[in-house]
């Protein structure tokens, strides 16, 4: 009896023993590549809107991507100079200061001309600069390569009493003017022709800015080695059924080179954005 005890304690530890050998759980699944797309109108529209290019990257790269943005454009660019997006899509200002502050570089852009519009009620009283004095006026965030835009603009024109006020997307800014809660409102010319037919109808632009450089592709410093490969898969991508019907839905009209010249003419606006990120706005 205690030999046979004896021997079945020898087997439950030999057991014991080998279970503890056994090799270590898998290691977790590979972290996805993100990439960051400024917030110029709602989280649910631009994943939904970019799914067609992270099918494509996800595709080149042979790992899983994911879409990701941020609440405003501040904390966009406040995201990206802290290195938390392997590709960062945002506008020719803020792509200037991942450039030069943060080590990105330039992948490619849009053919599309990047615009800024300040926009009223078409019925409303305010259908000219003038009548915005003493008023409130939207923007996006102190920022957004549009309000910039529409601050310089509000300057030049010399308004009296203007309360600029700030909201998270351009069908907010819509929203807003049309109930009566603001005079005016800036956002991108993309943007207004991507808001519902029966809202553009309501709407009158008094101004628009000259082209920008627009959604830039930035590529993080630490993914160097796949710049070559991404452009080339993003240009492919552009030849495909998927790429011409996305740049049709959205009129971007395909891809193109990005030039550094293109980027340091918006040193100026970038650096505005550097004063807004060191007074923790």
């Amino acid at each position: 009896m205690t030999k046979r005890l004896l021997a079945g304690l020898a087997a439950l530890c030999s057991a014991l023993l080998c279970g503890l050998a056994t090799p270590a759980p898998a290691v977790a699944a590979e972290q996805a590549f993100r990439i960051g797309i400024a917030p110029h109108t709602s989280a649910r529209v631009i994943i939904e809107q970019y799914q067609p290019v992270r099918r494509a990257v996800e595709a080149a790269l042979g790992r899983p991507v994911e879409i990701v943005t941020a609440p405003d454009f501040t904390a966009f660019a406040r995201r990206a100079v802290d290195q938390e997006y392997d590709i960062a899509v945002t506008t020719g200002h803020q792509a200037e200061l991942l450039r030069k502050d943060a080590a990105y570089l330039p992948l490619l852009t849009y053919k599309a001309d990047f615009r800024a519009v300040a926009v009223t009620a078409a019925k409303g009283p305010y259908q000219t600069a003038a009548s915005l004095a003493g008023t409130t006026v939207l923007g996006l965030s102190p920022s957004s390569l549009v309000t910039l835009w529409g601050q310089h603009w509000l300057a030049e024109q010399k308004l009296p009493n203007i309360q600029l006020r700030y909201v998270s997307a351009a069908d907010s800014v819509a929203q807003l003017i049309l109930a009566g809660d603001a005079s005016a409102g800036f956002m991108s010319l993309a943007n207004r022709a991507k808001l519902a037919p029966e809202v553009q109808a309501q709407l009158s632009t008094i101004a628009e800015s000259r082209p920008m450089a627009g959604r830039v592709y930035m590529l993080n410093g630490k993914q160097a080695d796949l710049a070559d490969p991404l452009r080339k898969a993003l240009f492919a991508f552009g030849e495909t059924a998927e790429g011409k019907a996305y740049f049709d839905a959205n009129q971007l009209d395909g891809y193109r080179m990005v030039t550094d010249e293109e980027l340091e003419a918006m040193e100026p606006l970038a650096d505005e954005v550097r004063s807004v990120l060191k007074a923790g706005k």
